[in-house]
């Protein structure tokens, strides 16, 4: 017989296996000797008191064992002799569309501008140690995408994208911990991803896929209207539909499609910069305790949203007993993105304090562009170029490195230089730099008026102890490529389904998964319809 119960416990109870199944006794009756296993289903911490309590949903096993593992397991055929579907990135929107186009009984062919993640690996520590990006094997590019070292945070908002419990449940089968299942905010961190990555990877392969690195889309095939495959920079050439994963920072896909003058739309965007707190002052100030936290709570971490002017200021990819990272996919730039390890337990807590952005809030007139070109701000890709020019500024104003541009909080909004900068995660190292002059001004005005609110939310989150550091641009993408929303297609090009973050329909890990899983699924309805099979 299994029950489920709803407790409220104190930390040291809710994170010690013999104290839940003590609780559990005492909330039903039930002996403990009969209460065979304890399952937590999920897991929030309140601290919005003095006396912090843990809420815990459990599932007790009476008289019986568990008959099976915490997650469902799918299991993948061989479809090397089905119908090819091709599938460019090998972010979360394109593998998850991959292992879905397995389970339909198609064979998927992952293309892979970056190298393999454990590849990949070196070249983004080449960015801390020689201030050396390789534009093609960075924290944006290779397998794993954006995500895969930049944290693993699998929390979401959205639910209309599809079930996230079925994503979840996906990434335990590959290796992640249960506890991403029960948990509010799940997080798998920086130091396991990879092998999950991988695992997916090789069940691709193992079921008749193919998975190709180092493979750039150079452009898509089109015949009478219809996407029938692409070719790569090296002339390679794939033969079928094509889901379009290609991620947030290929800049030069969205250039394809605006030479080719197909359908996109500008869409909002958030810049600002990634904020670095010492992890035990965040600790005293959300958990409201001079001593911070013991070993029973997790490191705390914060969520803020306001508005200023007419537009959100909020934080981003709130990263807590995390480390700031060198987020570039170019040499010409300065890009900072915010990670943390599964144990959460480095001495800084960061987060993206960001800005709404909207194409009418850029400058009048024509924006400066890469190679000497300028475009005006009504260009659907006006915002992009706006980022681009904030991160070669960011650069400019960093050292010409990967140092990136800093400044103490405080002085950020008094408006001066910082004299000397705390010690920070940041591996390539700070420079001191009036981030309040370079930056724009409607960007600056509305962090300053966010900091004012927060710190009225959190007395003590505005100190001289934080640093800011430039700049944080890749939020989202700056467009949408159009798709049809009842088939996913784009809408001038049949056979083509732009996925996740890239084409603008997602927002992080699980969003992009569910997305691609909803793409391979019109692929194959595609296929099918047009007796492809």
């Amino acid at each position: 017989m299994t029950r489920d119960l709803n407790l409220r416990l104190l930390p040291e109870e809710a994170t010690d296996g013999q104290a839940l199944k003590q609780a559990a006794s005492r909330e039903t009756g039930v002996t403990e000797d009969r209460i065979r296993a304890v399952r937590v289903l999920k897991r929030s911490t309140d601290a919005r008191q003095r006396v912090i309590y843990v809420n815990v949903s459990l599932r007790i096993f009476v008289d019986e064992e568990p008959d099976g593992p915490e997650y469902r397991t799918i299991t993948y055929g061989d479809v090397s002799k089905a119908r090819p579907v091709i599938i460019a990135g090998a972010g979360p929107a394109g593998l998850f569309s991959a292992l879905r186009l397995i389970e339909l009984g198609l064979r998927p062919i992952v293309i892979e501008r970056g190298k393999d993640v454990h590849e990949r690996k070196k070249d983004i520590a080449r960015i801390s140690r020689e201030h050396a990006v390789d534009p093609e094997s960075n924290y944006a590019f290779g397998e794993g995408g954006a995500g895969a070292y930049s944290d693993g945070k699998l929390y979401t908002r959205s639910k209309k994208r599809g079930p996230v419990e079925r994503i979840l449940h996906i990434f335990c089968q590959y290796g992640a911990s249960t506890s991403i299942l029960a948990d509010a905010h799940p997080h798998i961190g920086t130091d396991k991803l990879p092998r999950i990555i991988e695992n997916i990877r090789r069940q691709i392969i193992a079921s008749g896929g193919e998975v190709h690195f180092r493979t750039c889309m150079e452009t898509l095939l089109v015949r009478n209207g219809e996407v029938t495959g692409l070719q790569t920079r090296d002339g390679q050439v794939f033969t079928g539909p094509v889901i379009l994963a290609t991620g947030h920072s290929a800049r030069d896909v969205y250039r394809w499609f605006e030479r080719r003058q197909m359908p996109v739309e500008p869409k909002g965007i958030a810049v600002g910069v990634r904020l670095e707190h010492p992890q035990a002052l965040i600790d005293r100030i959300r958990y409201r305790r001079p001593e911070g936290r013991d070993d029973c709570l997790p490191a705390a971490e914060y969520r803020f949203a306001t508005q200023a002017a007419g537009r959100g200021v909020y934080s981003f990819c709130m990263c807590p007993g995390g480390i700031v990272v060198p987020a570039a996919s170019a040499p010409e730039q300065v890009v900072v993105n915010g990670m943390s390890p599964s144990a959460r337990n480095s001495r800084w807590a960061n987060a993206g304090m960001v800005v709404e952005i909207r194409p009418e809030d850029l400058p009048a007139g024509r924006l400066e562009a890469p190679a000497g070109q300028s475009f005006d701000r009504n260009s659907p890709l006006a915002l992009m170029h706006f980022q681009e020019q904030l991160e070669r500024a960011c650069r400019l104003n960093g050292g010409m490195t990967q140092t990136a541009p800093a400044q103490r909080m405080t002085d950020f909004m008094n408006g001066r230089n910082s004299a000397n900068l705390p010690a920070s995660s940041y591996a390539p190292g700070l420079l001191a730099s009036p981030l309040h002059v370079w930056m724009p001004a409607f960007i600056v005005d509305r962090l300053r008026e966010g900091f004012r609110q927060f710190d009225k939310v959190s007395r003590g989150f505005l100190t001289r102890e934080a640093v800011m550091i430039g700049v944080e641009t890749r939020t989202s993408a700056p467009l949408r490529i159009l798709r049809h929303p009842d088939t996913l297609q784009h809408v001038a090009l049949k056979g083509l389904f732009p996925c996740g973050e890239g084409a603008g329909y997602a927002g992080g890990i699980v969003s992009a998964a569910t997305d691609g899983e909803r793409c391979a699924e019109m692929a194959a309805m595609f296929i099918h319809r047009n007796g492809l099979v």
